[in-house]
């Protein structure tokens, strides 16, 4: 998919905060957003699969996009988010959370105002930016989901809601 094509079918974007820095998705892969609620962590998951949630009796996996980027995680504060989002999986579509440190808005961002991603050679990957946002003073970074997930990071979050069904369970017998 060309840059043209990835940036028409996301006219507006959602943006929020992680580690001091702007990022953007495109609206049309957010479901909701909701307060930070208790994660139940699923063991033996990627260290960026922070656990999962009850959403409405589903189990949806909850990720942590600054350890995938290699990142430490942030600290948890009020204004801290789970971002809902519908992702595509070999199966179907997958329900996923990422954690976000706030969300601050929707945003139309004409195509003239994005510019393409930036090259760092060819050992590192950029395919997950799809282009930077140009602000008045900055830039944000649009970020496409589907590129930061691998097909085994996919695998792993099914398999992390797959499992959190039971983790659930079990947490739930355990509160008094």
């Amino acid at each position: 998919m060309t840059l043209e094509e990835r940036l028409d079918e996301h006219p507006q974007y959602l943006t929020f905060e992680m580690l001091g820095e702007t990022y953007a998705l495109g609206i049309l892969r957010v479901r909701e957003i909701i307060e930070y609620s208790r994660i139940t962590r699923v063991p033996r998951m990627p260290a960026f699969v922070r656990g999962v949630i009850n959403l409405r009796g589903h189990v949806v996996p909850v990720l942590d996009l600054a350890t995938k980027f290699g990142l430490e995680a942030a600290p948890v504060t009020s204004d801290t988010c789970i971002v809902i989002l519908e992702v595509a999986a070999e199966d179907g579509k997958q329900i996923i959370g990422i954690v976000t440190d706030a969300v601050d808005e929707v945003i139309d961002l004409a195509p003239e105002r994005i510019e393409p991603p930036p090259t760092f050679g060819t050992r590192i990957d950029t395919r997950f930016i799809v282009g930077m946002g140009v602000m008045e003073e900055s830039f944000l970074l649009i970020i496409d989901i589907e590129q930061i997930l691998s097909d085994d990071d996919l695998a792993a979050v099914v398999v992390a809601a797959e499992s959190g069904d039971e983790a659930l369970v079990a947490s739930q017998e355990a509160r008094p």
